[in-house]
């Protein structure tokens, strides 16, 4: 075998260790997320404590059982939103190892990064607006937390149309890590703005405190759950896209 060959067969690699453990942290992570939905519903205390049957004054507010849904929601709606910032944090590192070395590995990882982070993007806003409905009585409000994160997504579906508009590839790739990159400077944005902004009526709930042992259990088991799934899909898309640019690259090798 030529050392042309040799070199087809090893670029791109696909195979890692990781992906052989993605299948099973995929269902550990489904299992999780499974136990943490029905510890929300089933075990960890309404607002406060209470038991609400019908409508409660509870600490100076009226509660029903829809405000109640709300708090549920909490539990995957903050996970879904953690885990969508990791995906754009690993997005964003890649993009700038791609304009550092213009390696087309680092490319695809960023690429795939943004794929899953639009994913988790996607349930946050839906989540997000299923909260807003049942907490403040509107599908949405301009709350500077929310508009943010708009504007994240809005930078991420850009992200994919501007990679699907040009053709030449180190050039999409470029312009893409670029837009990698500033959607990774938007997730401090979005993440500190009600800390920045006091008028904010999006709540912060790691500085205000108030959850007891159980919703912090349960809160746990969605996160660990929700990011295992997030890092195992990652893995699988990983891989399905290295052994499709193998099989690319040994065709163009066969043509030659």
């Amino acid at each position: 075998m030529s050392e042309k060959e040799k070199k087809a067969l090893k670029l791109p690699e696909a195979g890692q260790w990781p992906d052989r453990i993605a299948p099973v942290v995929l269902v550990v992570g489904i299992v999780l997320s499974t136990i943490g939905f029905l510890l929300a519903f089933l075990w960890a205390s309404p607002v406060n404590g209470a038991a609400v049957s019908g409508v409660e004054m509870i600490g100076g507010q009226m509660v029903t059982h829809v405000l109640l849904l709300s708090q549920k929601i909490f539990y995957f709606h903050m996970p879904v939103a953690i885990t969508s910032f990791v995906a754009l944090a690993f997005a964003g590192y890649y993009a700038v190892r791609f304009l550092m070395t213009k390696n087309r590995r680092f490319d695809t990882c960023s690429k795939i990064a943004m794929e899953i982070a639009l994913l988790f993007v996607a349930c946050t806003m839906i989540t997000g607006d299923l909260w807003t409905r049942f907490e403040w009585g509107v599908w949405w409000t301009w709350d500077p937390r929310l508009t943010t994160y708009l504007i994240l997504m809005l930078i991420i579906i850009a992200y994919f149309i501007l990679r699907n508009a040009i053709d030449e590839p180190e050039r999409r790739a470029t312009y893409g890590a670029v837009l990698a990159i500033i959607a990774l400077i938007d997730v401090p944005i979005c993440f500190m703005v009600t800390r920045l902004i006091p008028s904010s009526i999006h709540p912060v709930v790691v500085r205000e405190g108030g959850m007891s042992s159980d919703m912090g259990i349960t809160l746990m088991f969605c996160l660990l759950g929700i990011m295992m799934v997030g890092f195992a899909l990652y893995r699988l898309r990983f891989r399905q896209v290295r052994l499709t640019e193998r099989v690319e690259a040994l065709k163009e090798q066969l043509e030659d």
